[in-house]
């Protein structure tokens, strides 16, 4: 018999890491169209959390939601109790503030870089940063220290004087993301932050992220970029059909994709056919000298076939863990024909 899920105590919540977002029952719909079909999620301060899903499936629009940009739809009466009443915003609180009840409080612990950049190309590189600065009603003195701080930080200062036309396209991603951060907000929305770069630009951009995470800035990231995700977020969510289809971590999804094995290749006939013999449930390649075993890559597993290996005298030439990846989980979840568009520079 199944043991029942016992509730949390106290003292376990006491221990885990408070919620930077927390959203329950979110919806939206355009028309008779549907985005969002009651949407939770839980994302803890100082954590990088990255939403996947293929284009189209409402990215965009929970990032607009939370970030107060648009509202979300009222829960409707059988959204459950959790959902708020009639507040719109479908029982969403962000940096500890009610987005329907204080949205202005909202606004002042977040920033937002979106997919298209903000970066006005007609004035320089510094005078994007002292307007972000007067935007946040920074005093003069205190807007040119943040500016030059933060072109500093993101390796900007020699071209601060030029037109931010003239950038590259990672300088500019850059200088968003610096824009953002004027206002030292505790989270941030990056919309896709990395689409177009060229690799090392976007390896500059993973870097500076891994940066605000230790410093305990909370990111929510949106991607189509799924190693991006796998390399980032300590959780991911996948959004499909207006729901959430999974969440976890980059580990723990990739175990719920069956597919998943241990090869063994061998340099000995005779001990790759007395393993063959003996592990029955292995694919053979008679030809290549090696069985692929099913497995699920867990520690457990590996030490039992190691100890197999060693009781028998058998010895493997190689052996090769295998485990399905992050376009594995895309595919099964949400369907091959809708995994999302991959830019030019990563094709092979």
């Amino acid at each position: 018999m199944t043991s029942p899920v016992m509730p949390t105590s106290k003292t376990d919540n006491a221990q885990e890491p408070r919620a930077a977002i927390t959203a329950i029952g979110l919806r939206k719909s355009y028309g008779d169209k549907v985005v969002l079909d009651g949407v939770d999620l839980a994302v803890p301060e100082g954590t990088v959390f990255a939403l996947l899903g293929p284009n189209g499936a409402g990215k965009t629009t929970v990032v607009k939601i939370l970030s107060t940009l648009i509202s979300a739809d009222a829960p409707s009466a059988d959204a459950g109790s959790g959902s708020g009443s009639g507040s719109g915003s479908g029982g969403v609180r962000v940096g500890g503030h009610d987005l329907a009840a204080n949205p202005q409080a909202v606004r002042a612990a977040i920033g937002v870089t979106g997919q298209f950049s903000a970066v006005d190309g007609l004035i320089t590189g510094e005078e994007n940063m002292l307007l972000m600065a007067d935007l946040h009603h920074l005093s003069r003195s205190e807007g040119r220290r943040a500016a030059a701080g933060l072109l500093e930080r993101f390796d900007l200062t020699d071209a601060a004087k030029k037109p931010a036309s003239t950038y590259s396209g990672g300088m500019k991603r850059r200088l968003d993301l610096a824009m953002t951060l004027v206002g030292n907000p505790r989270i941030i929305f990056l919309d896709e932050p990395t689409t177009g770069l060229d690799p090392r630009s976007r390896h500059n951009m993973w870097n500076i992220i891994r940066e605000l995470v230790a410093d305990g800035v909370t990111v929510f990231l949106t991607t189509q970029y799924l190693d991006e995700a796998d390399e980032l977020a300590d959780r991911i969510a996948v959004l499909n059909n207006g729901r959430i289809a999974a969440e976890g971590s980059a580990d723990e999804l990739k175990r719920l994709i069956p597919g998943g094995h241990v090869r063994l290749r061998f340099s000995d006939p005779a001990a790759y056919r007395s393993a063959a013999v003996a592990l029955g449930e292995g694919t053979r390649d008679d030809e290549a000298l090696s069985l692929r075993i099913p497995s699920d890559g867990s520690q457990r597993e590996l030490r039992s076939l190691l100890d197999w290996l060693d009781s028998t005298g058998i010895e493997a030439e190689e052996l090769t863990v295998h485990t399905p990846d992050l376009d594995d989980v895309f595919f099964a979840l949400t369907g091959a024909a809708d995994i999302p568009d991959q830019p030019k520079e990563t094709a092979r």
